[in-house]
């Protein structure tokens, strides 16, 4: 289990069109995400002035909270609903996809995120104001940083796999893009301050990108990163027992 379970996948794979219309999926839901919750800190800096206040701190979390229910429910029979490069790693570390694909989620991911944050940037936000990026708050070191986000993306892909991978998750199923949903809108209450509650490499790549600005952007995927795999390893070798096994991840979420 683990690390050795990464299925390499057939060199075939990467032009089966089953494989490019998932990674199409979520090219359209990252770049929904993204513009949905980048544009919500755009749209809470023109009312606030550019302070965040606590209704800010809200209107932010529940942005990206329902932005992922519906990209995730929108998705998920046709490529998982992954969107996020961490979901799509952790669930290559437990075997649920193959390496082809993950490269092919990733490359999808950041390009909607991209996508997102150039039309915010050039089209959607008015003179003056700016696509904010993920970045440290005061007095948070980058330690700190990385250790917030290991533990927000682990909490995130626990529960991707304890509602959407698991095959004993039965009816629990049905709700998962909620219960992913609550997840990230619950750790964006605890993260904004601290980290901007990233969770998700594409996430803070596409504002990074349209700004040319990535002061410790590498904490944002170190981070997210090792809490996606993490997770993995912990919920197939302890959650998952050989009786119910896996299977691919297209076939179950």
């Amino acid at each position: 289990m683990g690390l050795n379970k990464i299925a390499v996948g057939r060199t075939t794979e990467a032009t089966s069109g089953d494989a490019l219309k998932a990674a199409f999926a979520e090219f359209i839901a990252t770049f929904l995400f993204v513009f949905i919750g980048v544009g919500a800190c755009i749209a809470n800096t023109k009312i606030s002035a550019g302070a965040l206040t606590p209704a800010g701190l809200v209107s932010i979390a529940i942005a990206h909270g329902l932005a992922i229910v519906i990209t995730v429910a929108a998705t998920a029979n046709t490529s998982g609903g992954h969107v996020n490069p961490a979901v799509t790693f952790g669930l290559a570390v437990g075997g649920h996809i193959t390496i082809v694909r993950l490269v092919l989620y990733w490359i999808a991911q950041l390009l909607g995120a991209t996508l997102a944050s150039y039309l915010l940037k050039d089209v959607i936000a008015s003179a003056g104001e700016v696509v904010p990026i993920h970045g440290l708050g005061a007095n948070v070191g980058a330690v700190g940083g990385i250790v917030l986000e290991i533990v927000l993306t682990f909490s995130l892909v626990f529960v991707v796999y304890a509602t959407a991978v698991d095959p004993k998750k039965g009816s629990i199923g049905i709700v998962a893009p909620l219960a992913i949903g609550f997840t990230v809108l619950a750790n964006h209450f605890i993260g904004v301050p601290y980290t901007g509650a990233s969770m998700n490499p594409a996430r803070s790549f596409g504002p990074a990108f349209a700004t040319w600005d990535f002061t410790n952007h590498w904490i944002y995927w170190v981070g997210p990163l090792i809490g996606g795999a993490l997770a993995g390893v912990v919920y197939e070798e302890v959650f998952l027992t050989p009786e119910t096994g896996h299977t691919p991840i297209s076939d179950e979420f």
